[in-house]
């Protein structure tokens, strides 16, 4: 059992706090650091991205990030490494967030091998589709590592079914129909949709996409099992003066939603 099967199967009324942080954003070691801020303000998993010149399903916090974190030069092998660097420290489960064209050109198995090594938990690809992405993970629950899909408000009930038997441990509910980023409204729409995937998922779910605040975190937890908090922090992280200002607001903002939750 994997520490994110772990987490999620001691969860209890808990809510799951999942921040996102893209390695490399910042700077390499602050990316790092941030781990250990959100494990400290009750974090229960971490995913960290691996920025893409390409990514999709991101908006403009992300993109940024991104940006940034690919001219300090990050990239798949150094956030492994990275990972093995946080494993001295941080026992939280880490997921590896990412576009799989990087993953396709380090080499499928190559980097599963190597992920179990440092200390990854798990993968969410979101250009991954659950049709194509069975081999990946089948080769991934193999080696102890989770495999998340992400859910849609236009999946139909099939494709729920689906993503529900071929993701691992967890399952990402995408809150919206675009991409990620802060100011997204909620509405009753979205507690009709978190409600059916309530009733209809057999593993625990995480909504992400647009979680800005404490008070969106607690209304989408009125269904779903946590939620996945990332443009937010991005915002912050790029507000912030100095690293000192930066590590105490992110904890600041973490505790809260925590408290939230």
């Amino acid at each position: 059992m994997n520490r994110i099967a772990s987490t999620v199967g001691s969860l209890g009324k808990r809510k799951l706090l999942v921040p996102f942080f893209t390695a490399g954003y910042p700077d390499f070691r602050s990316s790092l650091e941030l781990v250990r801020v959100a494990r400290d303000c009750g974090a229960d998993i971490v995913e960290l991205g691996v920025p893409f010149s390409d990514p999709l399903a991101d908006g403009p916090e992300i993109q940024h990030s991104s940006k940034v974190a690919l001219d300090n030069g990050a990239h798949l092998g150094k956030i492994l490494q990275g990972v093995q660097t946080l494993r001295q420290t941080v026992d939280l489960p880490l997921i590896l967030m990412g576009y799989y064209n990087p993953m396709l050109v380090y080499g499928p198995s190559r980097l599963l091998n190597r992920a179990r090594r440092c200390g990854v938990d798990g993968f969410i690809i979101p250009d991954l589709p659950v049709e194509d992405g069975a081999s990946f993970a089948e080769a991934a629950r193999a080696r102890g590592l989770s495999l998340v899909f992400l859910v849609a408000p236009t999946s139909t009930a099939e494709r729920i079914a689906l993503i529900d038997s071929r993701s691992c441990d967890l399952v990402y509910a995408v809150t919206v129909t675009g991409v990620t980023g802060t100011g997204k409204k909620f509405g009753a729409g979205t507690d009709r949709y978190l409600r059916h995937l309530r009733d209809n998922l057999s593993k625990p779910f995480v909504a992400g996409f647009g979680v800005s605040s404490p008070e969106t975190a607690a209304r989408l937890c009125r269904f779903a099992d946590g939620v996945v908090i990332g443009s937010a922090l991005v915002k912050i992280i790029r507000g912030a003066k100095n690293k000192p200002a930066l590590f105490r607001q992110v904890g600041r903002f973490l505790s809260t939603v925590r408290k939230a939750i």
